[in-house]
């Protein structure tokens, strides 16, 4: 028998962005309910974010005590998986149950639906549940926060063999003794890097002319450097056309040369989560990759998107921060309307790359009188001082900043370096303010840091 009922705000997928919006809504009165067929609080902390990063800071510790031979002595460390699955199954995903956060979310005043959602009309939605399918007609709206699942490319073969996505790579309890990671983008690399400091044999098949393709060459070059330096195999511009698995063992073939591994990890980014949601039924087309939204996240009649699906930029930090828009939309309250001037995103790899804004290629394309200034790590000093970095050398990292010559602000840059995620704030917080070159120019950057190195950037615009 079909349940039906009557709320202000139904909210469909309950990742970060989802998840707060419907807690906030409830906290400020309204009736919510939210639908998750999967995990209340998405991706990110079963499977993306905080797994990843608790994997990528363990190996990061091997990395550091290697470094010691020449800067401090010697050591002798043996690497264990064990205490890597241990904290990912406890401490971070509670063994992938979402008890903790269903119960903020009920605690807040809103509703759990745990099932499968499909829009009906505007403001009408019907979910099929466990107990039975039910109804919900929402008075203010719908909210669309589906999010994304990992892309599989279309390899001949793949589909028949046990390989993994990010997904099953953050439940490995036990290490392949060889691993091959299809996608050179940030979740392959990331990957690719904290396996192979723990002893895994570990080669990069990217399909691309490079690695972290939507980022500034200069970028890519350092990782890629770096990546080599320590073990890694990378090939770039390589299309692999089957996939075999046989005896325990993957083949990845690719046009005569053939990968062998133990493992196979794809990573070939992200599709959106928008098939068969009933988007017609709102006058949306149902083939899109990505929903249009206005500034304040609406999509339609009485809905609204946010998110993944709404092609902005696949970040938790941006799945919020679209929510906070939606909030005030939905609560009728005034407010800044939603700037992607400064999107500001890190790839975790060991150098790592912090971005913000366009790059120099997309800067270029826009017809905009650009300006490039472009140092290595070293202008900071710091670079020095810390040692040598993943490639042996001392100064692995680089900054790059993208201007617009005609109003003198910045409008994109790079940092790459042992902070590279850190250094980025500030650039990003100049892009964001559209805070002048000049004035920038006058700021005292502390000696000996590495955002330093942004002094030298400035310098060399032109």
């Amino acid at each position: 028998m079909t349940q039906d009922r009557t709320v202000d705000v139904v909210v469909i997928g309950l990742g970060p962005g989802g998840e707060h919006l419907a807690t906030e809504l409830a906290g400020a009165g309204l009736e919510v309910v939210g639908v998750e067929r999967r995990l209340v609080g998405g991706e990110c902390p079963y499977y993306g974010c905080i797994p990843s990063k608790m994997m990528i800071r363990a190996a990061g510790t091997l990395a550091e005590a290697d470094r010691i031979q020449g800067l401090a002595g010697s050591a002798t460390v043996k690497s264990s998986w064990e205490p890597v699955a241990r904290r990912i199954r406890d401490e971070a995903t509670t063994d992938w149950d979402d008890t903790v956060a269903v119960q903020r979310l009920e605690a807040a005043g809103a509703e759990l639906v745990r099932g499968t959602a499909r829009l009906t009309g505007p403001g009408q939605v019907s979910v099929e549940t466990a107990a039975g399918p039910r109804r919900l007609t929402a008075r203010r709206g719908v909210v669309l926060n589906t999010g994304t699942e990992p892309a599989v490319p279309p390899i001949d073969g793949l589909a028949a063999t046990p390989y993994w996505t990010n997904r099953e790579a953050m439940r490995v309890t036990e290490l392949p003794g060889s691993l091959t990671v299809v996608g050179g983008g940030a979740i392959g690399l990331e990957l690719a890097q904290a396996f192979a400091r723990f002893g895994v044999e570990v080669t990069v098949v990217e399909a691309g002319p490079r690695i972290l393709g939507p980022e500034e060459p200069q970028a890519a070059d350092v990782v890629r450097r770096a990546l080599r330096a320590e073990g890694i195999t990378v090939l770039e511009d390589v299309a692999a056309e089957r996939v075999d698995h046989a005896g325990g063992r993957f083949t990845l073939r690719m046009g005569g040369d053939d990968v062998g591994s133990d493992a196979l990890l794809v990573a070939a980014g992200r599709r959106s989560n928008l098939s068969d949601i009933g988007l017609e039924t709102v006058g949306l087309d149902p083939s899109v990759r990505f929903i249009e939204v206005d500034d304040r996240m609406r999509a339609g009649e009485r809905l609204w998107a946010i998110g993944d699906i709404t092609g902005k930029g696949a970040f938790t930090h941006m799945s919020m921060y679209q929510a906070d828009v939606a909030l005030r939309d939905l609560l009728g309250q005034d407010g800044p309307a939603a700037d992607y001037r400064a999107v500001s995103r890190v790839t975790f790899t060991d150098p790592e790359v912090g971005a913000v804004g366009v790059t120099e290629h997309q800067a270029r394309e826009s017809g905009t009188r650009i300006g490039i200034g472009v140092t290595d790590l070293a202008a900071s000093s710091r670079g020095f001082l810390h040692g040598p970095g993943p490639d042996g050398t001392a100064n692995s990292g680089v900054v790059k900043v993208v201007a617009d010559l005609d109003r003198g602000v910045l409008v994109g840059a790079t940092t790459v370096g042992p902070s590279g995620g850190e250094m980025i704030g500030l650039l990003a917080a100049a892009v964001h303010a559209q805070t002048p070159i000049a004035t920038l120019r006058t700021m005292h950057f502390a000696y000996p840091t590495f955002h330093r190195a942004i002094e030298s950037a400035l310098a060399a615009l032109g």
